[in-house]
């Protein structure tokens, strides 16, 4: 049986992405992104839950995410979810579960009142092209830019 594996987010940065390089030279751009749900408790009182997801963006998509997207910014991922296993500085295994981008839309203007291209506030796209082309994460730990 087929399986799919693809995560849609849509929310705002809560800082800068960081951009670095592996060992071989490939761009890698994390940051995380919040979204937040609204909703009345049984009481009918308003609330606000907040989620937040790391992003990881591979090659090209990497560059334009450092490039263009700024801490507050809004953004529509689109990917696979990622859970990889690491050990920590006192050996002790962790987990990290992440949101490979495959695909990034911004979602209106740049802040400050200026607009990307001719449509002021409109959202641009960028893909990372086919799943097939996105590097894998490095089985080297020593080579992981974070």
């Amino acid at each position: 049986m087929a399986s799919v594996n693809k995560a849609i987010i849509v929310g705002n940065l809560g800082a800068d992405p960081e951009l670095r390089y592996t060992g071989t030279g490939t761009p890698v751009a994390t940051f995380n992104v919040a979204t937040t749900e609204r909703f009345k408790n049984k009481s009918g009182e308003n609330q606000e839950r907040t989620d937040w997801h790391t992003i990881v963006l591979w090659a090209r998509l990497a560059e334009v995410a450092n490039e263009y997207l700024k801490k507050g910014s809004s953004v529509y991922i689109e990917g696979r979810i990622q859970t990889r296993s690491y050990d920590d500085k006192d050996g002790i295994k962790r987990y990290k579960t992440e949101i490979v981008g495959q695909q990034m839309q911004f979602l209106g203007g740049r802040s400050g009142g200026e607009s990307r291209g001719g449509g002021g506030g409109g959202g641009s796209d960028y893909s990372g092209g086919t799943p097939a082309a996105e590097p894998t994460m490095p089985a080297d730990d020593d080579d992981l830019p974070f």
